[in-house]
């Protein structure tokens, strides 16, 4: 029902907002992109299609209302950062065929101990590093799993809700499969290539203020965020909201442990699959610190690019003509979220070139005066809630040139409210359509939607309170590290 309507209701909203008398000071290509917007806010909003046709249809309906041609709209879908994001799941995929996420994952868990909270603890810190640099769905997906056999192995079928044995590991497992799912989405938001809402914030950057962002860069400002939050959340989870009163799990760790010597050494193709990766991050490392004009030209994408193009090349060691990554291999790339890229850089462009972004920079003009740390929360509060509902990727895609007119009109620092809505895009933690890595977990049938709900609100408070002052007091102390001008690709 929910489709059906939203299937009808975009396209008649998109008619309303055509029909309607054009607001003094709003020009006729303007208002079309308005309509064109909401009409995909809707359809994303209710998933009245898949959202990536969704997201492609700014490249018929600028040129059919007379926004821009077509010639002039693809570009957006071309976007050199989305050939970072490309890069990005190709090197993931190739760390995915060979194990080597895994090895890491079991090999951290073998060490963290044999309590419920250490146990916790090592899951969340594994999720979160993976998910840094690989989709935080495939993610949670592979460290739920292992999750899962831990569980069973430990618990046996279903925990009786009847005893205070069953109860405490109940609320263990609940715990456990929240945790994944919320390290998760606190570990992609620390790198560009983790989060999709981050990567649309660069190009947004990039396409409307001339302003590169550096990968490493925001790496260093993001990642004591997303500590405090990790310990944050895996303290409110073990210690407030699932307690428990066993002090270790009776069979320990031994499961990681015999998993983990099941592998065996590492293979020539992890060994050579470290190297790439390890040259990759060197490569963004350099350019970071490297002003020359060198620079203006080999961008972050550019290296990723280098790297994912070299698992081609070099051998895999295990067969002759066998590479670290063949084509049949890289063909399950998640294209729906790079064609969601693109509709998200449309969206900013049709604000940027017919003045929608200014126009709407001027009816905020009537807003109140308002102290600039809590229009920094109020935005982040938005963003945090829209993403609830909807996709991140849409959210992003959405509120992010809005957001940057708001930023204008109040004299603030643009990256300064873009960055933390762009944050708060990946912080969402109290229903399953938030994120894929929460409808996973809640996949598991330890909790119900209303215990996520209740669990969540506090950390999605938590989140904001954190990402607007910690944003609102460094922001200024990170900002010739984090942008270049000159680097704009």
């Amino acid at each position: 029902m929910r489709q059906r309507i939203g299937l009808w209701l975009g396209p008649l909203l998109l008619l309303a907002i055509l029909l309607l008398p054009r607001p003094e000071g709003l020009s006729s290509e303007a208002q079309r992109v308005g309509a064109v917007v909401a009409m995909m806010a809707i359809w994303w909003l209710l998933d009245a299609v898949p959202v990536a046709i969704t997201a492609l249809l700014p490249i018929l309906l600028y040129p059919l209302l007379g926004v821009m041609k077509s010639s002039e709209v693809t570009p957006s879908y071309a976007n050199h950062l989305i050939y970072l994001f490309l890069s990005g799941f190709l090197l993931a995929l190739a760390i995915e065929k060979w194990g080597l996420h895994h090895r890491i994952a079991l090999r951290t868990l073998a060490v963290m101990g044999h309590s419920p909270e250490r146990v916790l603890l090592g899951f969340m810190l594994v999720t979160a590093l993976l998910s840094m640099w690989m989709s935080a769905t495939i993610t949670a997906m592979m460290m739920l799993t292992v999750a899962l056999a831990l569980l069973h192995d430990e618990f046996g079928s279903a925990p009786s809700p009847y005893t205070e044995r069953g109860r405490d590991q109940r609320a263990f497992a609940t715990s456990l499969t929240l945790g994944i799912a919320y390290a998760a989405s606190i570990g992609g938001a620390v790198t560009i290539v983790g989060s999709p809402p981050n990567a649309i914030l660069a190009g947004i950057l990039a396409q409307q203020h001339e302003m590169s962002l550096s990968l490493i860069g925001w790496m260093l400002m993001t990642l004591p965020v997303a500590l405090v939050m990790l310990f944050g959340v895996w303290f409110y989870l073990s210690r407030i909201a699932y307690p428990t009163r066993f002090n270790h799990l009776p069979g320990g760790t031994a499961l990681f442990h015999k998993a983990h010597q099941d592998l065996g050494d590492f293979s020539r193709a992890e060994r050579r699959l470290i190297a790439v990766f390890a040259l990759v991050v060197v490569g963004w490392i350099v350019r970071a610190l490297n002003q020359s004009e060198f620079f203006d030209w080999v961008q972050d994408s550019t290296i990723a690019l280098a790297g994912a193009v070299a698992l081609f090349v070099i051998p895999s060691g295990r067969r002759p003509g066998e590479p670290l990554l063949d084509w049949k291999s890289a063909k399950q790339l998640p294209w729906e979220i790079i064609l969601l890229f693109g509709g998200g850089f449309a969206i900013a462009q049709g604000f940027q070139e017919t003045g929608l972004t200014e126009w709407l920079a001027g009816q905020l003009l009537n807003l109140p005066d308002i102290a600039p740390f809590w229009i920094l929360l109020i935005t982040t509060l938005f963003a945090l809630a829209l993403t609830e509902v909807t996709s991140n990727i849409s959210t992003a895609a959405l509120i992010l040139p809005l957001v940057g007119a708001i930023a204008v009109i109040f004299d603030l620092p643009t990256q300064l409210l873009m960055s933390s809505a762009a944050i708060a895009c990946s912080y969402a933690f109290m229903l399953p359509t938030a994120t894929p890595a929460n409808a996973i977990a809640y996949g598991s049938g330890y909790f119900s939607i209303g215990q996520m709900a209740r669990t969540g609100l506090p950390i999605n408070l938590l989140g904001a309170l954190l990402i607007s002052g910690y944003l609102y007091l460094f922001m200024d102390a990170f900002a010739p590290l984090l942008f270049s001008s000159s680097h704009n690709g």
